[in-house]
């Protein structure tokens, strides 16, 4: 997610359109972008800091177009992707065709899952359960808890919760992008249990050139000049990830 705040209501329904358009007509680009994140491999040793992935039967909640099911695809022993854009589905199943993976596919809305209690040994969400913050903005609260209920119900006892989260995109420290976030993240430690990690997951382009061509229709034309500023090839990313033993 980009770190442009959304302080006013215009702001938030334009970054709510923004998302949506790129999820349901761009998720092709969406995947080239994300296909050079994380350049040092940091995310999968934090996963398996939580919970050991080898033969698990996982559940990737807004799998959007295969970024978890790619990493885990070697270790999971079942894996079922669900997001409720069909254009990163088809995106995802072309690059599971691509990739040899084995992994199932759903179409559904993570608040009201489509699965029976206890079916997954581990959950996770990735950078999705965010968005629900900016787009519900007098309520986030009731719906993000929606979804962490399904989550707590749908994974067996013992089990593990994974979310993962933006701490933002072109600085050289993590933290939260917004305030919005920043009080969503406190409430899923403070209110959930939930533990969080700070993971450097950088991206790595060719050129500063690709690096903007492949991120400026997602992070807009602030950060393609901070790209071009810095002269970055490695642009600087960080992903929180929470974790919970249940």
């Amino acid at each position: 997610m980009p770190g442009a705040k959304a302080s006013s209501g215009g702001m938030m329904v334009d970054m709510m359109d923004h998302f949506k358009r790129i999820y349901t007509q761009r998720a092709g680009d969406y995947h080239r972008m994300i296909t050079p994140e994380d350049v040092e491999g940091n995310l999968l040793p934090a996963l398996e800091s939580i919970v050991p992935l080898r033969e698990k039967r996982v559940l990737d909640l807004g799998t959007g177009t295969g970024r978890l099911p790619l990493l885990l695809n070697d270790r999971a022993g079942q894996l079922v992707g669900l997001d409720l854009h069909g254009a990163m589905l088809r995106e995802n199943k072309a690059q599971r065709h691509q990739a040899g993976g084995g992994w199932g596919l759903a179409q559904g809305d993570m608040r009201m899952l489509p699965f029976p209690s206890g079916w997954a040994e581990v959950v996770t969400v990735g950078w999705a359960i965010g968005h629900l913050r900016n787009w519900f903005a007098t309520e986030w609260q009731q719906q993000i808890g929606r979804v962490l209920r399904e989550m707590h119900r749908v994974v067996a006892v013992p089990g593990a919760l994974i979310i993962i989260e933006t701490l933002t995109t072109g600085s050289l420290s993590p933290a939260p992008p917004t305030e919005g976030l920043a009080e969503y993240y406190a409430w899923l430690e403070g209110e959930w249990s939930f533990v969080r990690q700070a993971v450097q997951t950088d991206y790595q382009f060719a050129s500063i050139d690709e690096a903007i061509a492949h991120t400026e229709f997602f992070f807009g034309p602030d950060m393609a000049a901070k790209i071009r500023a810095n002269g970055w090839t490695r642009v600087p990313e960080w992903t929180g990830v929470w974790g919970k033993v249940v």
